[in-house]
């Protein structure tokens, strides 16, 4: 126990081993879906017969755990990791749905892609393109990420639905789960208020327990019908993904756009979700270098090994903040992530017990908690104050952290350059800046 708290550095961060535990809960929840929503995914451009969803599940959860325990051990930084939402769906919609490029060279592309992340980070020279981007694009990516979250909440609560005219809308407040979802922000937030700990974990698991105890229809639009089977179930080794990636077939079809997309929007999830996170761990701080770039190299390892069994490009998560929130603050946070991801393999009925409704609201009330960091911009600097809003605004209206951050940094560069103040931006700017105008023009719709 003593060289658990050694090794991560218990006294140094004020935590103890209950806290570093249970924020690693806190977090796991609010990521546990992507044990079912990756494989959803995927699974429409990966035919793989009757067991098909059950070996996409074993691939997520493992690329999940190893991703955590590289941040936990080696980073020692509390972010957990899982295949990231987005370039899943680029993976199985675009390249392999419209594109017509085969899901093995697709794989191929995103081997290809992490190979680049762990060469660049390796080298220091990621570490030096996050430190490019400008202060106020670094802090208000934090805002930006806060509202990207509670946007991400409300949806899951079905408090915003889509809407023909306007887009967005407010949802049914007759309907169900909406309902659990308001009465969980009013649970959440009484115990916030209170200051109860483990407050996060506590809501989301009553609101568990209450859509189950009144067979509310909210497990993917079914009550609870309990587990199929038993609890404890073998998991599916997934034969058919596992080393499946083509690298000749990735490089024949010339998809090095492809790579390209995966390469800059991974970078920019994981970078916005490193500055609006490290308000909360100082990550950025004097001192704190060696650990950012640990942190990049466990991000890049766990897309390597992604690819090497089977799902796409993983990243870290901004739910990460539902466990820093929590009080967690070291690597065991995401190592306690990383072994809940490897016991769900073969626990994974469990996780079927956390309908999306009930971790809705900490992701919304964590968001609000983020809003904190717009007091340290100088909004009467219009230098400061149009990157920095385009920033925030850009992430939940193009539900993209990486459009944010490239709106932010483009923004910045120009407005710097039009005006005669060019000399003042990092020259590494100008290429972030020339690079993403690029991605633009090459993605079309981003």
């Amino acid at each position: 126990m003593e060289k658990l708290k050694t090794y991560f550095r218990f006294a140094e961060h004020q935590t103890d081993l209950r806290t570093e535990v249970r924020a690693g809960f806190t977090t796991f929840i609010t990521v546990a879906y992507i044990l079912f929503v990756n494989p959803t995914i995927l699974s429409s451009a990966i035919p793989l017969g009757d067991n098909g969803f059950a070996q996409l599940m074993t691939a997520t959860a493992l690329a999940g755990a190893v991703g955590c325990l590289f941040m936990g051990l080696y980073a020692r930084l509390p972010f957990a990791l899982a295949p990231g939402m987005g370039l899943n769906a680029y993976f199985a919609y675009t390249v392999v749905g419209s594109m017509g490029v085969p899901w093995q060279a697709a794989f191929g592309a995103v081997l290809i892609s992490g190979i680049i992340f762990l060469i660049i980070s390796a080298a220091g020279a990621r570490q030096a393109l996050v430190e490019a981007v400008p202060h106020s694009v670094k802090i208000s990516s934090a805002v930006g990420i806060g509202l990207f979250l509670a946007f991400i909440g409300a949806k899951n609560a079905g408090l915003v639905v889509d809407h023909p005219a306007t887009l967005v809308s407010l949802g049914s407040l007759r309907d169900t789960g909406t309902l659990l979802g308001v009465l969980g922000l009013l649970i959440l937030g009484l115990l916030l208020v209170l200051r109860v700990k483990g407050a996060i974990l506590i809501g989301i698991l009553t609101i568990s327990a209450i859509a189950i105890a009144i067979e509310a229809p909210v497990f993917s639009g079914k009550a609870f019908s309990g587990f199929s089977g038993s609890l404890i179930q073998a998991p599916v080794w997934p034969s058919d993904l596992f080393l499946s990636f083509d690298l000749k077939g990735a490089l024949e079809m010339g998809i090095l756009g492809v790579v390209f997309i995966f390469f800059f929007v991974d970078f920019f999830d994981t970078a916005g979700t490193f500055f609006g996170l490290s308000q909360k761990v100082d990550l950025f701080s004097k001192g704190s270098d060696n650990k950012v770039q640990k942190g990049f190299l466990s991000d890049a390892i766990a897309t390597i090994f992604g690819s090497l069994i089977g799902t796409t490009s993983t990243t870290t998560y901004v739910e990460s903040a539902a466990g820093i929130e929590e009080g967690g603050k070291t690597g065991l946070v995401a190592v306690v992530v990383g072994a809940l991801f490897l016991l769900s393999i073969f626990l994974w009925p469990v996780a079927s017990m956390v309908p999306a409704v009930a971790t809705a609201p900490a992701l919304i009330l964590v968001g609000a908690f983020m809003m904190g960091g717009m007091a340290n911009l100088d909004w009467s600097d219009h230098l400061v104050a149009i990157p920095a809003f385009l920033t925030i605004i850009s992430m939940p209206l193009t539900f993209s952290i990486a459009n944010g951050i490239s709106f932010g940094i483009i923004s910045h560069v120009l407005l710097h350059l039009l005006s005669g103040r060019g000399k003042s931006v990092n020259i590494l700017a100008y290429v972030l800046a020339a690079a993403l105008l690029a991605r633009f023009a090459f993605m079309a719709g981003g």
